[in-house]
């Protein structure tokens, strides 16, 4: 695990959580370490969401498949960010996506209960990790809910500008490089 601290360290879920004090975590949480090869899928569509994905190195995709087989790529992430978030935590049934390794990866996977529910220890941190996963999840809601209003515009110019607009609130000027 101390191989992957510096990572880890950069990962929104462990953000304010000390050195010492994330690798105690790790042991609490039941955090375990896979290696997938290229292609390889990490999570099926379907399956039950439990747990809580972190790309320590590598990468990876969330793929979407449609009725006729049209593959989608809703995202991509690399080492430090996290997925899968939002299923664990509403304990849906299955996920509607797909994971998939772009490259040869390694990918830490924690069971949700584990977070949502704090164990016999009453570990300090527990309340910050909590924390840390839902502010995760509301800004990622925030992102989506832009992503909606701009694929939501009827033309072509209507979304630029609107994407245009959400870049010129979030530089703060009415100028700014793309």
């Amino acid at each position: 695990m101390k191989k992957y601290l510096e990572i880890l360290k950069s990962c929104p879920l462990f953000k304010n959580i000390g050195d010492d004090s994330l690798l105690t975590m790790l042991k609490c949480l039941g955090a375990r370490i896979e290696s997938f090869d290229k292609k390889y899928t990490i999570m099926a569509e379907g399956t039950p969401a439990r747990y809580i994905g972190i790309v320590l190195s590598g990468s990876a995709q969330i793929i979407q498949v449609d009725y006729y087989g049209n593959r989608s790529i809703l995202s991509s992430l690399e080492p430090s960010q996290i997925f899968a978030e939002a299923f664990a935590t509403a304990e849906v049934k299955s996920i509607p996506v797909s994971i998939i390794a772009s490259e040869p990866s390694e990918i830490m996977l924690i069971d949700c209960s584990h977070i949502m529910h704090t164990c016999s220890n009453n570990c300090g941190f527990h309340n910050q990790l909590i924390f840390n996963l839902v502010q995760d999840i509301a800004a990622k809601t925030i992102l989506f809910h832009q992503k909606i209003e701009i694929i939501s515009k009827r033309s072509t110019r209507e979304k630029l500008l609107t994407y245009l607009s959400f870049y010129s609130k979030k530089m703060g000027s009415g100028s700014f490089d793309i």
